[in-house]
Formats: C-alpha cells, structure tokens, sequence
C-alpha cells in the first residue's frame, strides 16, 4: 500500500507541474500534505516533517549554491571561463571537447559535494556550449555525469564514507575500486550517451551565460584558473592534509573548518572578487550587482529543491522506507544484488541518494554478517543503487532542469536516463569485480 501511495504521490506531482502548470513549489507542499495523511502521518507530526524537511534540505545546500552562483556568474563575466575553456581546447582540441569536460569533472569532483561541484562547472559548461555553437545538454552531460558517479562511489562524499563505516570496510579499497568502476559508467553516460542528445535543444538561465569577450580584456589563464578552482584547491587541500597529519596536530581545527564546502567557497568568492574583480579595474559595486543577479537567478531553484526536502522528509517520517526495505530482504536474492535493489527502489520513493544509501545500508548490515561478501564491493553496488532513476522527487533533478532550463520530460530523456546508466553500469561493474578479485587473491 504504501508503494502505491508514493507511486500516486509522484504522479501527482507530475501532473501539477507538467500539465496544471502549477507552481512547482506550491506542487510539492499539496503532494506532500496528501502522501502524508495518506501515509497516516498524524496531523502535528505532518506539519513537523515539512519544516523538517525544508529547513534540512536548505540548511544544506542555501549557502552551496548561493556561493556557488555568485561565484559562477563572476566567472561568466569576467571572461575567466571563456579563458579556461579556450585553454582546454587548445590543450586538447575542439574534437575532444567532451572528453575534455569529463575529465575535468572527474578531478573537481573528488573532493567536491555534488552541489559545490555543480555550481561551479556550470558557467564552464555554457561557456563552451556558447563558443563552440553546441546543444549545452551535449556538452554539459559528460561533465555532470563524472560528478553524479563520484558523489555515489567514492569517499569523501557522504553516503560512500557513511557506509564504509557502517560496514567496516577498507576505505582505500572502495576508493580504489569505486575509481576503476566509475571510469566505464562516466564514459557510457557520459560522452556516448550525450551523442543521442545532441538535437535537445536548451536555453540556459541566461545569468550565466556571458557573451563572448576579446582576448584583451580577458584575465590572464592562470587567474582564472585559480580563481575558478580555489574551492577545488581548499577542499582537496585540506581533505589531504587531514588524513596525512594525527587528529592530535594543532593544524587539525583549522583543517576541519577549510574542509567545509561553505567555508571553502566563502574564501573563494572573497578571493575572486579581488582577483576577478577589483585588480581588473571593477568598482565594488558592479561586482556586487553581479553578485545580486545571480542570487535571483538561484532563487527559485532554492524553493524547489526545498519543496523535494519536503516530500522527502514527509516519506520518511512516515516510515514508508523502512517498510519497502523491509518486504525486499525477503526475497533471497545475492547481497549484492539486493543492496543495489534496495537502494534503488528507496532513491525512487524518496529521491535522496544519501538516504536512500544509508537506508539500504541499515537493512543489509545483519545479512553482511551472515555473508562472505567484500563489503567494499557492497558499498559500491548500494551507492550506485541509490543513483538510480533520480525524478521529480529529487533535488539534483530539479538543479539540472532549472540551471539547463528543460522540460520535465527533456529531463528525464537527458538527466534521469544518465543516472540510470551510471546506476546499472555500476552495478554490472561490480559484480564483474567480485567475480575477479577472489581470482587475484583479493
């Protein structure tokens, strides 16, 4: 029952948005209402799941993005990704553009949140779709693609960390295998799949789309660089330093604070807009007319993420997730197979992919117990479940449809199809290592 009520729930939302052309905000507080009651969540703790939720979720992502945005659009204005994406090219030639993107997101995304890493490839990625004349789907799919699987495999991202935890397993293995797996499902969703997308045609929010500058009034390549790239610098910088140094060293407050993305990010709008900015002959007040555009642009976006916060924490609270979880463990299929099952299913129902890891984490921890399995390898078969089919219901699914400006159908083509991909490829990834590694003596 409580599968199709969330199923109901989802269509619902769908419809509103899609079809009803209601607010996608106002959408998500009646869907929310409905699914709750109808869960049988009691009036007094309905109410508290949605100041939950939406106070969770934007307490979370609210200075991410914001930073992210005002950091993006000094990057557009100033010409700095033009630069960047110039020097790429060059490095590596215009054929190549694709390939370039996903292994620049391959780097930022190690030690970037999928939220930070967003924000800042964005202006990047419509940078070069803008010079080069390409559908900004195209280019941009690659690059999302590398940061989408990281945040799903690897440590330092949450729910990765979380479970190697949980499940005692070798973080340096499950980085290490999760790297080997996410190479062939970034490649797969990434730049073949974009080649099906290549007649999407999107028009991006255009606060972070810059026309062209000439080369003379563009900054100097390694500014902008740096400037681009200094959260990029802090987090790894600091993650680096943190599992290097004892807990005891006197550098480890200090490290811990750089290693917050809202922190790193803060440093690098301050640093930005003196290098970006102010040196470059800005007055103070232009660039902080830049910096009001591109809270407006974000704005919306805020409330729509925050709205999926809502449905989320109503699902939660209901204690739907745990029901689901439970009624699949029953089925006697391999562990590994299960966890991603598991993950999957509640990422669909719930559309965190956090929660939908930890989730299916808790329910398969007595069977890791009673099973020989590598608990790195399920680690990395749960992550990429909880990538599964991201919808309506899924915050990162409203940031790529609202940052690309698409339809919701557009972005299931392009968005949810990718994830899916980097979900089963995954998968599949997995199961083919735990085949080889005891072969190897792992």
């Amino acid at each position: 029952m409580a599968s199709l009520i969330i199923l109901l729930a989802v269509l619902a939302l769908v419809g509103f948005i899609s079809w009803a052309r209601v607010n996608a905000f106002l959408a998500f507080l009646l869907v929310s209402l409905g699914a709750g009651l109808a869960l049988g969540v009691s009036p007094p703790l309905l109410v508290a799941a949605i100041y939950q939720g939406l106070g969770d979720t934007l307490g979370s992502v609210t200075i991410i993005i914001v930073l992210g945005a005002m950091l993006g659009k000094l990057v557009a204005d100033s010409g700095a990704a033009q630069q960047i994406t110039s020097a790429l090219v060059e490095a590596f030639g215009p054929r190549y553009l694709l390939w370039t993107l996903m292994l620049a997101g391959l780097l930022i995304g190690i030690p970037l949140f999928y939220n930070v890493g967003f924000v800042l490839v964005v202006p990047l990625i419509f940078s070069a779709a803008a010079k080069y004349r390409l559908p900004t789907v195209y280019v941009g799919l690659p690059m999302l693609a590398a940061l989408s699987v990281l945040h799903g495999f690897l440590p330092p991202h949450p729910a990765p960390t979380a479970l190697v935890a949980q499940f005692h397993a070798s973080l340096g293995r499950t980085f290490v295998y999760g790297l080997v797996l996410a190479i062939p499902a970034i490649i797969l969703a990434g730049p073949l799949y974009a080649r099906t997308l290549r007649g999407l045609v999107a028009e991006p929010l255009a606060g972070f789309v810059a026309p062209p500058l000439p080369e003379s009034a563009l900054p100097g390549r390694l500014n902008s660089f740096l400037s681009s790239l200094l959260p990029v610098l802090l987090l790894g910088g600091a993650l680096l330093l943190k599992a290097l140094l004892p807990a005891t060293s006197t550098l480890a407050p200090l490290l811990t604070l750089l290693a917050e993305p809202a922190v790193a990010l803060l440093l690098s709008v301050a640093a930005a807009t003196y290098s970006l900015g102010l040196a470059r002959g800005q007055r103070m007040s232009q660039v902080m007319d830049g910096y009001g555009v591109a809270v407006k642009d974000v704005a919306a976006i805020l409330l729509i993420i925050g709205g999926a916060g809502i449905l989320k924490q109503v699902l939660v609270a209901s204690g739907a997730s745990q029901e689901i979880a439970a009624s699949l463990r029953g089925t006697g299929l391999p562990p590994l197979v299960l966890g991603w099952l598991l993950a999957a299913f509640i990422r669909v129902c719930l559309g965190s992919a956090t929660i939908a890891g930890l989730t299916a984490a808790g329910v398969m921890l007595p069977t890791l117990s009673q099973s020989h399995v590598n608990p790195s390898l399920l680690v990395l078969a749960i992550g990429a479940g909880s990538l599964a089919l991201s919808h309506v219901n899924d915050a990162g699914f409203w940031l790529f449809k609202e940052y690309f400006n698409l339809s919701i159908k557009d972005t299931l083509r392009s968005w949810t199809a990718m994830e899916t991909i980097v979900a089963v490829v995954g998968l599949a990834g997995v199961l083919v290592l735990n085949w080889l590694l005891p072969l190897l003596g792992y």
